[in-house]
């Protein structure tokens, strides 16, 4: 099985660029599932339920999201509709959605996605730690093969995920940062690891925002609202190749494709 993970789409840059480069790579590559992260899509905050619509017709399988999610209240009605959109599983009980979702590919094999949000930086939740454990001891009766997309600010926090969940789970990728790090490994007990993902969207920008809007706020230190740039965009995912039956990754690949 071959999985795409897709980081950070920002804005309409990034929902074109996933338009125009993924079903090229499904294509040429044989992706059977293709997880993106979403929380940026709309403006940069937040997304809508007809923009999840959009992306889960360019064939995601799966939308994650993060410290963003709730940015636009439309979408909390959706939320429980919508069991592929996921939000981080370590808020609190109440909220709308849900955290993990086991989906179907066209070959019938059964891939899981857990979406955990670290707390250094970033609202203060319940622990993603704590509740990885427990998440995965209701996935892993279904099938060996987890996904977990790791949205957090702290390298540091991203990291001691990875190790936390080595040999326990398929995969931990990192979004939120926008900046696709080089560090794409197997760890010593078979997951793979990456801590950012990158992100898909404006090329020459600050994280995808207008770099005269950044530029600006680092000067002054004044508040700015800051907007999606425009221009050529980049693609930023990483793909996975899995050994179906172990639930172990056998090749790992970054991807960087300039639009």
């Amino acid at each position: 099985m071959k999985v795409l993970c897709i980081g950070d789409i920002m804005g309409e840059p990034g929902r074109r660029a996933v338009a125009r480069t993924l079903p090229r790579l499904v294509a040429q590559r044989q992706i059977d599932a293709v997880i993106g992260n979403g929380e940026n899509v709309a403006g940069g905050f937040g997304i809508t339920p007809e923009l999840a619509e959009e992306l889960f017709e360019m064939d995601l399988s799966v939308i994650t999201t993060g410290n963003h999610a709730w940015d636009k209240k439309e979408v909390l009605d959706y939320f429980p509709r919508e069991p592929r959109l996921l939000r981080p599983a370590n808020y609190p009980p109440g909220v709308p959605g849900k955290g993990s979702v086991i989906v179907e590919t066209a070959g019938g094999e059964r891939l899981a996605v857990l979406q955990l949000m670290g707390r250094a930086y970033m609202p203060t939740i319940d622990c993603p730690f704590q509740t990885a454990k427990r998440e995965l001891s209701r996935l892993k009766q279904e099938t060996s093969i987890v996904i977990v997309d790791m949205h957090a600010e702290a390298t540091s926090e991203k990291m001691a995920m990875g190790h936390y969940l080595d040999g326990e789970v398929t995969a931990v990728v990192g979004t939120h940062t926008h900046v696709q790090t080089a560090d794409d490994q197997i760890l010593p007990k078979g997951t793979a690891y990456i801590t950012d993902i990158g992100m898909t969207g404006p090329l020459h920008s600050v994280i995808g925002v207008k770099k005269e809007l950044a530029i600006e706020k680092f000067l002054t230190g004044m508040p700015r609202r800051f907007e999606v740039a425009s221009g050529p965009s980049v693609f930023c995912a990483v793909l996975l190749e899995l050994d179906t039956r172990l639930g172990k990754v056998i090749a790992f690949e970054r991807i960087r494709i300039i639009d």
